[in-house]
């Protein structure tokens, strides 16, 4: 893996990667907040480029931004010699890892290839506390070829590698999980309300569903510790949420479906969102949510009883 690599984006999941990755490779970062750029730099193996345009003479730029609108800012038109796409060589990779707009990644993809650069789109899923640990699930979409190149640097970031298809493949995949995982946590909190109004421990409820076939990943990691016990700190922010899931149903909606379930909740996490108010808020403060339009709040002891 005799790569020079340029990471860009080092937030609250860019920061552990970069950490797991220089353990393997040495590597430049860059950011837009100088405070990030000199955190990351403070690790073995991560130097901070003096700007942005200097890191475009990398082998490999790895991309951990939080959307494609934000991507196409940050590359600018590869036709422009002056942007930081138009500065890459042939041959460079450029490696996605953020949560972007699949159909917007296959189009930039063409682009790139015009200049002899290709494009593997590489999100994530795990969260922060697997990222710290190296232990994110990575899915790859690309040729064959291109995502065996960038594996090893992966792999030092991940343990599961998966190449889900051609480019865009993994930026559909990892919205419609996303979805699919805010299905569960959106469902889970209303069938615990549910049993809370009828008078359930919901520390019974969570004990007994996660011996049984309701369980999900929200039942066996969230639920308690996250909701149950009020600390409200999943990693994953509710905004970040609804950007994802709202991805997942424009993708579904422009394929000439209509998924009654998906749609119910993007409604519901963008009222709770609403609800919320400013700030950055957890995914898990749905509940906080849900307690409020229910009067049945799942955090600590419920305090309605049945009638």
């Amino acid at each position: 893996m005799a790569y020079a690599v340029t990471f860009i984006g080092l937030g609250t999941m860019g920061q552990p990667m970069v950490r797991a990755l220089a353990r393997s490779v040495p590597v430049s970062v860059h950011d837009a907040d100088r405070a990030a750029i000199d955190a990351a730099a403070r690790n073995a193996g991560v130097t901070a480029l003096p700007g942005l345009l200097d890191g475009a003479d990398a082998d490999v730029v790895i991309l951990m931004l939080p959307d494609s609108t934000v991507v196409e800012r940050v590359l600018g038109d590869p036709e422009a010699p002056g942007s930081f796409a138009g500065r890459l060589r042939p041959g460079t990779m450029v490696v996605d890892m953020g949560s972007s707009a699949p159909r917007a990644t296959q189009e930039l993809a063409e682009r790139l290839k015009k200049r002899g650069v290709a494009l593997v789109d590489a999100p994530v899923s795990g969260g922060p506390r697997k990222a710290a640990t190296a232990e994110l699930t990575i899915m790859a979409g690309g040729s064959a070829e291109d995502c065996e190149r960038i594996f090893p640097l992966l792999r030092a970031m991940g343990t599961s590698v998966t190449h889900v298809g051609p480019v865009g493949s993994a930026h559909a995949l990892k919205a419609l999980n996303n979805l699919l995982s805010a299905i569960g946590l959106v469902g889970a909190l209303e069938v615990f309300t549910t049993g809370a109004k009828f008078g359930l421990d919901p520390r019974i409820m969570l004990e007994v569903v996660n011996r049984s076939t309701g369980r999900n990943q929200s039942t066996e990691v969230k639920i308690g510790p996250e909701v149950l016990d009020g600390r409200f700190q999943v990693g994953f922010s509710l905004p970040l949420t609804v950007k994802d899931i709202t991805t997942a149903l424009d993708l579904s909606t422009s394929l000439g479906l209509a998924p009654e379930v998906s749609q119910a909740c993007v409604r519901f996490c963008r009222a709770a969102l609403a609800d919320l108010g400013e700030g950055n808020p957890d995914q898990s403060e749905i509940a906080r949510y849900l307690a409020k339009v229910t009067g049945v709040d799942l955090t600590g002891r419920t305090t309605v009883i049945p009638s």
